[in-house]
């Protein structure tokens, strides 16, 4: 078949990959010049199975409410005009109960764990430099009684087959030693070996490259304006170029897929919620990590790229508002500074915010929704790096009427 994916994301071009490798001819619509531009670009590249917690946990209420007077929150709500807003924050709240986000934690897991297998097969066949890093993640925590609740809180990832290590504050410099001028601010951590990171822009980019070359076509600078149908079937898209028209189509469009889908009667909850990131150049600084970590007491994301390290922190409610101002950056900045005070230079560092597509669940929308051959794969929120691969195969299959290679109870739409 001819299947347009709409959007050229990390999410859009690993699917368009892995339909073109089912036989199909692929065209990638995308809206900024180039793939990988917008959620992509920014985010901490962690592929970590390993933090697949829900943000709709039963400690997400008060944390929003205490954001409302308390700035230094990691998740942040702004009072707005719009009321998708409350709409959204009404359901989102509902999933933070004990049961659902126990429910929706594994649920995210077993996606989490199923794409990072794809990608690893794909890696087998495909050779992509993408400044991966395949020495785990360290998740550590200040003091010995956090440490605690979030070693009970693993048990839970555990006992859906994540690999994790406790380590003394020893072991946390020995597993990256440019954390030693902090060790006595560390009480342990969890490494969880099997998770992994890589720039997640670089590696779309070049993917992208290899659908290419395979016959895929990249229409970019092109926006999505609507859909033409006829009865159950999408006949066309209606773009800035004209109408592209194909066999079925994939919906991949993150946070601007609310937008596109509203328009022929879908409603998608999904919300865009903004996070913050540094690109750090490392230079000739002599301690940068090796390893990525998550300061669990600061909720701050730091990974390495080769010879950048990205730092990543907050999740505010502000709707399509992507502004930013140096006043946003220099908490996460001055963590940053704390654990490596040696591992590059702050001083250049380049400001980026972005919009995570998010969903009430935390948990993506797969499958077919009102139209026979309009297909799902979007708002996969702050991990889209990491379930990316699944998703796309997932939607892969679902295209060929196969059953996908996991269990679909509780992911489809």
């Amino acid at each position: 078949m001819k299947v347009i994916v709409l959007g050229a994301g990390v999410v859009g071009v690993t699917t368009a990959y892995q339909l073109q490798r089912d036989g199909h001819d692929v065209v990638v619509i995308e809206r900024q010049p180039v793939a990988a531009a917008e959620t992509s670009w920014g985010n901490a590249g962690m592929v970590a199975p390993g933090h697949s917690f829900v943000w709709s946990s039963p400690k997400a209420p008060m944390t929003l409410l205490k954001s409302i007077v308390m700035k230094d929150q990691a998740l942040r709500f702004k009072f707005s005009s719009d009321p998708q807003l409350y709409a959204w924050s009404w359901r989102f709240l509902l999933e933070c109960t004990v049961e659902k986000a126990r429910r929706n934690t594994l649920l995210k897991h077993r996606l989490a764990a199923y794409s990072q297998s794809v990608l690893h097969e794909m890696l087998g066949e495909e050779s992509i430099d993408y400044d991966r890093n395949d020495r785990g993640i360290l998740y550590f925590h200040r003091s010995q009684e956090s440490l605690d609740r979030g070693i009970a809180q693993m048990k839970l990832l555990e006992s859906d087959g994540q690999t994790i290590r406790v380590l003394n504050r020893d072991e946390v410099v020995a597993v990256d030693p440019s954390l030693a001028s902090v060790k006595d601010k560390i009480a342990g951590a969890i490494h969880c070996p099997t998770d992994e990171t890589g720039d997640p822009a670089k590696f779309t980019r070049s993917l992208a490259e290899k659908v290419a070359e395979r016959g895929g076509m990249f229409m970019t600078d092109t926006l999505v304006d609507g859909f033409q149908t006829a009865g159950n079937d999408i006949t066309g898209v209606a773009t800035s170029r004209g109408i592209v028209s194909g066999d079925a189509y994939v919906l991949a469009l993150g946070t601007w897929s609310p937008k596109v889908a509203g328009q022929i009667g879908i409603h998608l909850p999904i919300y865009p919620i903004k996070g913050y990131s540094l690109t750090i150049p490392i230079g000739d600084h002599k301690a940068p990590p090796e390893v990525a970590a998550v300061d669990e007491h600061n909720l701050v994301a730091i990974s390495r790229f080769g010879d950048r390290i990205r730092v990543t922190a907050t999740a505010e409610f502000a709707g399509y508002d992507t502004s930013h101002k140096p006043s946003d950056f220099a908490f996460m900045k001055r963590v940053t500074q704390e654990l490596y005070p040696d591992g590059g230079g702050y001083e250049h560092a380049q400001m980026w915010a972005g919009l995570r597509p998010m969903t009430p669940t935390n948990l993506p929308f797969f499958g077919r929704k009102k139209y026979r051959n309009l297909y799902l794969n979007t708002g996969h929120g702050h991990i889209g790096w990491t379930m990316s691969h699944g998703s796309a195969r997932i939607t892969a299959d679902l295209v060929a009427g196969k059953s996908p290679a996991i269990p679909m109870e509780g992911l489809l739409a």
